[in-house]
């Protein structure tokens, strides 16, 4: 029973016989959480977002109807959970009968009708794509398939002595492994050997992390790439050689080697946009602007949060049965107000680094090909969605090409409209750049790869994301099983997803974490373990 003020919505809540769960966020996991609630309890979801848009870093921004996809959003899930949670919100589209609100398609080895449900908004756009993967790394000016396949293209970018040693380094990696694998530079080089590693992984690394991949965690290798290596990549291979499958079925297959992907029409902030709506039409509700800036604790429970709103600064106090938070686990424990949280946590949380993140986003009239392998033509359209940049010489780290993603993240066809990722830290030399030197720069350095002619820009815009990524190097983070400590021994808090967790997960691994907490409320779990354990289990490993 709890009674709730909403400012500046002349919202007045009276709930006396539901319980009410304080949301934090409205990303995947804020935003699932507040769905599966619905779906499942009798618990009223307020969820509360401290920007003004839905979707946390699965965003969708829309610059003057171009549409940027912030770092990147593969719909590809190994969870059939997952996989119908999505398309119970949008349909796949059905490109041969044309209908996108009844569609057959194949996944996880299972052939699946997917029909939209009464009340499912029709509309045509709201939909998924199918789409193909290609992703590429960009090395010595040259291009190179990401996996690496073993082609002609790829022998004649390396050349034969590279090849060579290349082949001896990862041979000796296979009978003389590091055998404790402590950084992420040991994890590299037994999956790939050294040469390979300094040659594709090395620079790319470093620039997204800001630190030698001697100071990163062996474990975010285990999270993030699992058990791909070269074996499997050319096992893989081999399979599709003989295999004419064109489902979405790829249970078995590497996370890194999917080809296959669904993808919103109008980008991923479609379907969290579309999953709020939901959850208002159900009866939660879906604040922004408000940032948490105080959670009160009482005899190891949270009673209260209080919500600062960003836009006039007026405070109020929201009374919260159960509090899901997404928020960076450093702020979290800032915020907290309890006698019991001990000074040593306190220390911990507020060690903890993150990784910040900026778009450039770029529309040009081509993208040039010219001193990539292949003469430049007017038909010649890169088809990446994803290249990834391991030079050293620029600062730029990955390059989408959001026409890619979907014809219509661009509003003109016949335009390339392309994102420039540079990975910085809240407050350096980069992230501080005035909007139109860092565009400069960018444009720049995209000359300076041989991937645009200057005169061809049309347009462009710059977009900050704050801890975009949880750092997973440095001694706060070793330590970072105390503050889980300290956060599960409160009773009726739930962390979910990314910066929530301070883990790699991945957007379904997000998503399923907010589920595993809403069953635990709904089944009246105080165990949090089995939070912890998504994007650890067995089934999310590469190697069975």
């Amino acid at each position: 029973m709890c009674g709730i003020l909403l400012p500046g919505k002349s919202l007045f809540f009276k709930i006396m016989t539901k319980k009410v769960a304080v949301i934090i966020g409205a990303g995947p996991a804020g935003l699932t959480a507040a769905y599966e609630l619905l779906e499942h309890t009798d618990v009223i979801p307020l969820v509360f977002e401290m920007t003004g848009d839905i979707g946390g870093i699965s965003k969708t921004v829309n610059y003057k109807g171009n549409r940027i996809d912030i770092g990147g959003h593969r719909f590809f899930s190994k969870s059939d959970r997952v996989m119908n949670w999505w398309q119970n919100i949008m349909p796949v589209e059905d490109t041969k009968a044309g209908d996108a609100a009844k569609v057959r398609i194949s996944y996880h080895g299972k052939n699946r009708e997917i029909e939209t449900k009464a009340g499912v908004s029709r509309d045509k756009d709201l939909v998924f794509l199918v789409r193909e993967r290609l992703s590429r790394i960009l090395h010595r000016r040259k291009l190179y398939d990401y996996p690496l396949k073993i082609n002609f293209q790829t022998i004649s970018n390396l050349g034969i002595v590279r090849l060579v040693k290349i082949g001896l380094s990862y041979m000796r990696s296979v009978v003389f492994p590091i055998r404790n694998e402590k950084t992420l530079e040991d994890f590299f080089i037994n999956r790939f050997g050294r040469e390979l590693y300094k040659t594709f992984f090395k620079d790319y690394t470093e620039k997204v992390w800001g630190v030698p991949c001697t100071k990163i965690e062996a474990d975010w290798g285990a999270q993030r790439i699992k058990g791909l290596s070269i074996l499997k990549s050319l096992i893989h291979a081999v399979k599709k050689i003989f295999s004419r499958d064109t489902s979405l079925s790829q249970e078995k297959t590497e996370t890194s080697l999917i080809e296959r992907f669904i993808y919103p029409k109008l980008g991923p902030g479609q379907m969290w946009e579309a999953v709020a709506a939901r959850v208002q039409a159900a009866g939660g509700e879906v604040s922004l602007f408000k940032r948490a800036t105080q959670i009160q604790v009482e005899n190891g429970s949270i009673t209260q949060v209080e919500f600062t709103d960003t836009q006039t600064g007026e405070k109020h106090q929201v009374e919260a049965d159960y509090v899901f938070s997404t928020m960076p686990v450093k702020e979290l424990i800032a915020a907290i107000d309890d006698s019991d949280l001990s000074t040593r946590v306190k220390d911990i949380a507020s060690g903890l680094e993150y990784r910040d993140f900026m778009t450039v986003g770029i529309l040009a009239n081509k993208i040039s090909v010219d001193g990539l392998g292949k003469k430049a033509k007017q038909e010649d359209r890169l088809k990446d969605n994803w290249i990834y940049i391991q030079e050293s010489d620029v600062n730029v780290g990955r390059l989408q090409i959001f026409n890619n993603w979907s014809p219509f993240m661009v509003a003109d066809p016949d335009k390339v409209w392309v994102g420039l990722e540079y990975f910085c830290n809240e407050g350096d030399d980069l992230w501080e750049m005035p909007d139109d030197q860092f565009t400069a720069m960018a444009i720049d350095e995209l000359e300076k790869i041989h991937l645009v002619n200057p005169d061809d820009i049309v347009d462009s815009t710059v977009i900050r994301m704050p801890k975009a990524y949880p750092g997973y190097f440095g001694e706060a983070y070793k330590r970072l099983g105390e503050v889980r400590e300290y956060t599960d021994s409160l009773e009726n808090l739930f962390l979910v997803g990314r910066n929530g967790m301070h883990k790699y997960n991945n957007q379904d691994h997000s998503m399923l974490s907010a589920m595993t907490a809403v069953e635990n409320v709904r089944d009246g779990i105080t165990d949090k373990s089995n939070i912890w354990a998504v994007n650890a289990e067995e089934a999310y490993h590469e190697s069975k």
